[in-house]
């Protein structure tokens, strides 16, 4: 039942490939609120995934964007602003890692590998903010968000170079958050997901153990990629108007619990 939390708002959403995104799922979510939005991903994603079924659902335009190039985005805000005039909020939803799809470890990473994931999860969140600062694209109070994950924060071996990533995405996202808020008043935060089976996150080696742990782990389980979707709707609310600057965790609780009665009990029995 919609509560026409976003009712009037206009937005980006980046990174919607299939329908296990969240991207995809926030996108359903933030029209049955009320919001009317751009769909954007790069060109080859779009060839991939299935966003025009998206956007057929969602009575939304797709505008082809590189978020790694500033001339792409340079176009799809032009675009926007002249489709919606300012708009109210962005989610970025892009992380790729070619160290992890060849399976390169931590330790050995290939470096121009590591840059370019670098460029596509993090730097890509600077450009979209740099564009959308430079244009004044966004309107007061508005909502910036983007999809992290508690390996910036702690070592998960296998998630090998994004976990530098997002320790980075996190970092892009205070500062420009203080500089966004000075200026007209709109927020940036991070929301920081239990491990979710998504396209991407599916690449991650050992992926199905991983989510396994983090059930145990946190006292609530694992929140969904639908619970995510909606959390990030709320974020994208008026409801949350001083909230900026935040890394917020949703995951169940995993991110402050020790250790839970369940692994103990899973060492305790060999």
């Amino acid at each position: 039942m919609s509560n026409n939390l976003l009712k009037g708002k206009k937005g980006i959403i980046f990174g919607a490939l299939n329908s296990s995104s969240i991207a995809w799922k926030v996108a359903e979510l933030a029209h049955a609120e009320g919001a009317e939005f751009v769909l954007s991903n790069a060109p080859i994603a779009l060839r991939m995934g299935e966003i025009n079924e998206l956007a057929n659902k969602t009575n939304s335009e797709v505008i082809a964007a590189d978020a790694t190039s500033n001339a792409d985005l340079e176009i799809l805000f032009d675009k926007t602003l002249a489709k919606f005039g300012k708009i109210d909020f962005i989610l970025h939803s892009i992380g790729m890692s070619m160290n992890v799809r060849k399976g390169i470890p931590y330790t050995e990473n290939n470096h121009e590998f590591y840059l370019k994931d670098m460029d596509i999860s993090a730097v890509s969140f600077h450009k979209v903010m740099k564009v959308a600062y430079q244009k004044d694209a966004m309107n007061d109070w508005g909502s910036i968000l983007a999809l992290t994950y508690i390996a910036a924060q702690r070592v998960f071996p296998d998630y090998n170079d994004m976990a530098d990533a997002k320790s980075l995405l996190e970092s892009i996202a205070r500062n420009f958050g203080y500089h966004f808020g000075t200026r007209n008043r709109v927020r940036v935060n991070t929301i920081s997901q239990s491990p979710t089976a998504t396209t991407a996150g599916s690449g991650v080696k050992g992926f199905d153990s991983f989510i396994s742990y983090a059930e145990d782990m946190s006292p609530l389980g694992n929140a969904s990629a639908q619970d995510c979707a909606n959390y990030c709707v709320v974020m994208l609310s008026d409801l949350t108007k001083y909230v900026t600057m935040q890394n917020l965790f949703h995951d169940g609780g995993f991110s402050f619990t020790g250790c839970s009665h369940k692994v103990m009990k899973k060492f305790e029995n060999g």
